[in-house]
């Protein structure tokens, strides 16, 4: 699969991932999606915050703000039950709570995280 073909489909998938936040009955904000390489680099190396290799590069990550009764969930642990289902949505897919990024949610490509 293409990296242009795996965008589309993690860009599929991603308000499904939204949707099932708010049926869980959290709301949700966003957070980083695409990092410009002029600013954080290229694939394989960092110029400011981040992995050299995260996917958020390749545009196939998206950091989600999840909310409980208008408090910011910050621990891992709080994305625990979205990540999991996450995981099970496509064979690509990567959820942060596996390297302590609980509000990360990616598809891996080739060496990207």
């Amino acid at each position: 699969m293409s990296l242009r073909q795996l965008q589309t489909e993690f860009a599929k998938l991603v308000p499904r991932l939204i949707d099932k936040a708010f049926e869980l009955g959290y709301e949700v904000t966003l957070g980083d999606a695409y990092r410009d390489p002029r600013a954080f680099g290229a694939l394989g190396t960092s110029l400011s915050y981040g992995h050299p290799k995260s996917a958020h590069k390749s545009r196939l990550a998206i950091d989600l703000n999840l909310f409980n009764d208008g408090v910011l969930c910050i621990s891992t642990e709080d994305h625990r039950e979205l990540g999991e289902w996450w995981m099970q949505q496509h064979p690509n897919a990567r959820w942060g709570g596996m390297f302590n990024d609980g509000n990360h949610y990616s598809f891996a490509y080739q060496g990207v995280i």
